[in-house]
């Protein structure tokens, strides 16, 4: 587990970077999930996702030390976020992405100066080519999850979660990589261990399922799911552990689930949510939570999603 001092000292590190974001409410949702519930809107985060906390955190730490080209593996909202906070230092970034990336988040790493190179579907693909470029070209990896620096700066959310939920009973967190759910555990758990952090995933990229069911980490061949952000074929070495050692619960979601919560929250809040950030309303929606009677905070981690994609989910 990620001490809780690294954790403030990241707080710390990237507060002029990163928005303290907003939780906000739906009596709708209460409504229908029996619970009292928080959105913790990290889709309204700088460079639209909580990646930018773990990406800033591990970017300066870097350029401290003389980093002075960035190269990262990601489907999308890690490589933004990278490439912005490398944008802002003066420096290069190099973004590897799969060859079916979202254009949209492609266009966003684009824009905020990352230089993109797509390299297979999976992240057993795009990390070596990405750490092969890295060795290369002298450049620092900045991996997508698997990174101390990454998760505390990811815990930062849930320091924020606790600060601002006050008698918060328990945490809904989408998994992917398992670096947001890592590093949420991590502030959680050492703030108030009572506090309960269920996981979500998607039923067709439950590689963080398959591993807690074994014990140990199964990688899972290619998938396909409307959560892109969420497509990871194997859990992280740092990641996993913490996650097999101190998650409550781990639930899946269906892809129907999934499209519903992004259209619920869009209905009721009147906010756009990208499907990989809905799975944990779609945990609540669905009732697989588990969770009633609860003050719950439920992380809404990121909000790139195209307008044709999103449209058509509506």
């Amino acid at each position: 587990m990620i001490g809780l001092d690294k954790i403030r000292e990241a707080a710390v590190q990237i507060s002029d970077v990163i928005h303290r974001t907003p939780v906000m409410t739906s009596s709708g949702l209460n409504e229908q999930t029996g619970n009292d519930i928080f959105l913790k809107g990290e889709h309204l985060q700088k460079t639209g996702s909580f990646k930018i906390r773990g990406a800033s955190n591990k970017v300066l730490k870097a350029v401290r030390e003389g980093g002075r080209h960035m190269v990262a593996a990601s489907s999308g909202n890690h490589g933004q976020a990278v490439a912005y906070i490398a944008g802002q230092s003066g420096i290069r970034a190099t973004i590897v992405v799969p060859e079916d990336a979202s254009p949209a988040k492609v266009a966003a790493i684009e824009s905020y100066g990352g230089h993109v190179v797509r390299c297979g579907l999976t992240s057993a693909e795009r990390i070596p080519e990405a750490l092969r470029i890295a060795g290369e070209t002298g450049g620092v990896f900045v991996p997508p999850y698997d990174d101390p620096d990454i998760i505390a700066g990811q815990g930062t959310a849930g320091m924020e979660i606790l600060a601002q939920v006050s008698g918060c009973e328990a945490v809904v967190v989408p998994v992917g990589g398992g670096g947001l759910a890592a590093g949420i555990l991590c502030a959680v758990k050492q703030m108030n261990p009572e506090v309960l952090v269920i996981g979500v995933e998607p039923e067709t990229a439950d590689d963080t399922r398959q591993s807690l069911a074994a014990g140990r980490r199964i990688a899972i061949g290619p998938t396909r799911t409307v959560a892109d952000g969420l497509r990871t074929s194997i859990p992280g070495e740092v990641t996993f552990p913490i996650l097999r050692d101190h998650l409550d619960c781990l639930v899946t979601v269906s892809e129907e689930e999934i499209k519903e919560a992004c259209r619920f929250l869009f209905r009721y809040a009147k906010q756009v949510v990208e499907p990989s950030g809905a799975v944990s309303v779609a945990a609540l929606l669905s009732g697989k939570s588990g969770l009633h009677g609860k003050k719950v905070a439920a992380v809404l981690s990121g909000g790139n999603v195209s307008v044709e994609a999103f449209a058509e989910m509506l």
